[in-house]
């Protein structure tokens, strides 16, 4: 890829950028005896258990949270080389990846405990919810929070959230880093820098290069990105302190285009993938590509009132770029079984997203009498804006898109190839955005909280929290001279004229709530039960996600969800080992669901009912593991009719069915041993059973178990060798399971050798 060989440049450049704007680094209102413990952690001992969470909206430690919190660590996150979000998430059960096409983006689309939380993803406690592919060359740690939670984060957070914590300037000098090499093309350098000047100020800088292939696919998907982190903090140890940072990637790939869904047996694009060798690509590597930029720029001012009350203000900007275009392939007609060819689906989007966030909080404790409170009071505004149109494909085949059909003249040209060994030749057609449609989304919120933990006495802590939000979008869309027989537009015939618009808007407010009673029958140990709701607006994805706008449903209410919960906590074994265990049941009961071709309602209903149980931490002085299983059944109670154009299929049938994108069952686990003083070995797994992708419970992507290893040598203590080996048995697997046309294949085996060094 041409722009990774001018990363110096973009470095370079990136570095004077972050030292001439006013940003800072967001961490989520962390208080200062927060900041403080993860500090500690990281000069010390470093363990795959986390005992307090680096968001300052979780006012009491872990164990006296009544919340499920999942914590990927900095520890497992360095043991199992994991290099985006969607790798490290496979390390914590209950959590799928829902694939993009069309009006679902390609990027990140985690679904937690069965609900799409793409609109519920944070940095440092700020939401960061545009369609992107994350990296984690400047984080810290994960956060997972199961269940509903809108108090704490805000609008969406159905089934949780997941807050990334970055890596920003702290006291002490360090200079870390890690160069890799391994199969597939894999190369990558990441460089973590840290001075502390005295007198209170230090600064920062996190820096990324990075390429690979698809490991196992021969000629086809790659990936390339770039980026820099860097930070600067005044005032450590003072009362008074400022954070300002920078954050920057760019990436190019070309994506993978997934493999169609076929059922032999009667010949039909239903059952599971089809059965072709492992690796195999369908996309047109000649066209297809995928291009982000992202940016992050925050300014974060605190100050110490007393000891036990500080004041902070937040404030962010940010730009995140996503242009694609894209093959899946669709056998939606039938061709496979015609003439053993499939089509070339094409999805794309052109997307830029400007978003301005202020956070303002007063942390700390308080005593009303015998009462013990740690709260969070706080106020959040922001303001997000995104321009989305797509492409129009023509030259090329320009005719004959509308059936999709795999005609003679459409498989010489490419459009079609053979399902078993696709070739599709040289791209001669042209790409553009011009005469498509253009839609601007503008989306504002406003909103109160107050979050409390209040400690009756050593035993006895309730949790309280209320919030209040004001969400208002509205979303423009202008036409285009769009012709449904050119590949890439809209298949619905023109019906306005060229530069007419189109409005719908939605404006409401609601009250979100959570409370929890957690009993401690001894200092260690906890055992809760918890109640929380959760609001879902319409265009909570401010136009860059896979809920849009549009005037059929545009004043809606919110969808509304609560979470039962009860569970225990127990830290075993001189504190090192954490035991957690949950039972659980999440409701949406106002879903929305269509009812005519122009028609929808608030009247859809599901739910979930779960367990899941964690181990995380050291067994011995030498023994460490993370461990976790989650069981989810779920149902899709009520379902309305799906229409495309005036014809719309009945779903009530599927009332009752398994919801999409849900495992009955999942486990994860990774374990080290320290062999000798110099060797450490690591081994993992990760499980998960059948997920359907469609609400029919027809289309599914097999259960598989994926098994993973690592060795540490310590050179000396500065410098040690790490060889992982991922997908042990090249198991053939899949990540993702769209709804319609195709599963994303997993990696095959992969080997990376990584050179780490740490002054």
């Amino acid at each position: 890829m041409a722009f990774i060989k001018t990363r110096k440049k973009i470095v370079s450049s990136a570095i004077v950028s972050s030292l001439s704007v006013m940003a800072g680094n967001a961490i989520a209102q962390d208080q200062v005896t927060q900041l403080d413990t993860i500090r500690t952690q990281a000069e010390t001992e470093q363990t795959l258990k986390v005992d307090k969470s680096a968001n300052s909206k979780f006012v009491a430690p872990l164990l006296d949270t009544p919340k499920s919190v999942s914590v990927i660590s900095k520890q497992l996150i360095a043991d199992t080389q994991v290099t985006t979000l969607s790798d490290a998430l496979r390390t914590v059960p209950g959590i799928t990846l829902g694939a993009g096409e069309g009006g679902n983006p390609n990027g990140d689309r985690p679904f937690i405990r069965g609900y799409n939380s793409e609109s519920s993803m944070y940095v440092d406690g700020v939401r960061s919810a545009t369609s992107q592919n994350r990296e984690m060359f400047a984080v810290e740690q994960v956060e997972v929070t199961k269940g509903s939670a809108s108090a704490m984060g805000g609008a969406g957070t159905t089934g949780g959230s997941i807050n990334m914590i970055s890596k920003v300037a702290k006291q002490g000098d360090f200079l870390e880093g890690s160069v890799g090499a391994g199969t597939d093309n894999y190369q990558r350098i990441t460089l973590d820098g840290n001075k502390d000047f005295g007198n209170g100020i230090a600064a920062r800088v996190a820096v990324l290069g990075h390429k690979n292939e698809k490991a196992g696919q021969a000629d086809g998907a790659e990936y390339a990105r770039a980026g820099i982190a860097p930070s600067i903090t005044f005032g450590l140890d003072t009362p008074t302190r400022a954070t300002l940072s920078y954050y920057y990637l760019k990436s190019d790939d070309t994506p993978d285009s997934g493999v169609p869904y076929w059922n032999s047996a009667d010949n039909t694009a239903t059952g599971k993938p089809l059965n072709a060798k492992q690796g195999i690509y369908y996309g047109w590597k000649d066209r297809d590509f995928q291009k982000q930029e992202n940016q992050i720029g925050t300014i974060k001012l605190e100050h110490d009132l007393t000891d036990n009350l500080t004041i902070s203000n937040t404030a962010v900007y940010s730009n995140s770029k996503n242009d694609y275009l894209w093959t899946n392939p669709d056998d939606s007609q039938g061709n496979i079984y015609k003439n053993d060819n499939v089509w070339a689906r094409v999805n794309s989007r052109v997307a830029d997203t400007d978003t301005f966030t202020d956070q303002l909080a007063l942390t700390g404790k308080f005593n009303t009498g015998a009462l013990e409170h740690s709260f969070n009071l706080g106020a959040e505004y922001s303001d997000q804006e995104t321009d989305r149109t797509q492409y129009i494909i023509d030259g090329l085949n320009a005719t004959g898109s509308a059936n999709n059909a795999c005609t003679p003249a459409n498989i010489t040209s490419g459009w079609c190839t053979s399902v078993q060994n696709p070739n599709r030749g040289p791209w001669t057609g042209s790409i553009s955005t011009e005469g498509a449609d253009q839609y601007n989304t503008q989306t504002k919120s406003t909103s109160v909280y107050f979050l409390d933990s209040i400690e009756f006495n050593p035993q006895w802590i309730l949790d309280l929290g209320v919030r209040w939000d004001k969400f208002d979008t509205e979303q423009t869309m202008t036409y285009g001279a769009r012709n449904s027989a050119v590949l890439g537009s809209s298949t619905t015939p023109p019906t306005k004229l060229v530069g007419e618009k189109d409005t719908a808007e939605s404006d409401t407010d609601f009250f979100t709530y959570q409370a929890g009673l957690t009993f401690k029958p001894v200092e260690h140990g906890s055992i809760y039960a918890s109640y929380a709701t959760s609001a879902n607006p319409v265009g909570v994805d401010a136009g860059d996600g896979s809920e849009g706008v549009g005037a059929a449903y545009s004043n809606l209410d919110p969808e509304e969800s609560q979470t039962f919960e009860i569970g225990t906590k127990w830290d075993l074994l001189q504190d090192r080992l954490n035991l957690t265990a949950a039972i659980f049941r999440t409701e949406k009961q106002n879903a929305r669901i269509q009812l005519t071709p122009t028609t929808y309602s608030n009247i859809g209903e599901s739910k979930v009912d779960g367990i899941e149980l964690g181990l995380n931490g050291k067994i011995t002085d030498k023994w460490d593991i993370s461990a976790g299983y989650t069981y989810l059944d779920s149902e899709a109670t009520k379902n309305g009719v799906s229409c495309r154009g005036t014809t719309c299929t009945d779903q009530t049938v599927f009332n009752g069915n398994q919801m999409p994108n849900v495992p009955k069952n999942s486990a994860t686990l990774w374990t080290t041993y320290q062999v000798l003083p110099q060797l450490q070995l690591g081994a993992g797994a990760t499980a998960m059973d059948k997920v359907y992708g469609d609400l029919a419970n027809t289309k599914y992507v097999p259960g598989y178990v994926r098994y993973d290893a690592m060795a540490r040598y310590n050179v000396n203590k500065n410098v040690d060798l790490q060889l992982n080996v991922n997908n042990l048995s090249d198991e053939r697997y899949f990540t993702k399971a769209y709804a319609s046309h195709y599963a994303t294949e997993a990696e095959g085996r992969s080997a990376v050798l990584s050179l780490n060094f740490k002054y």
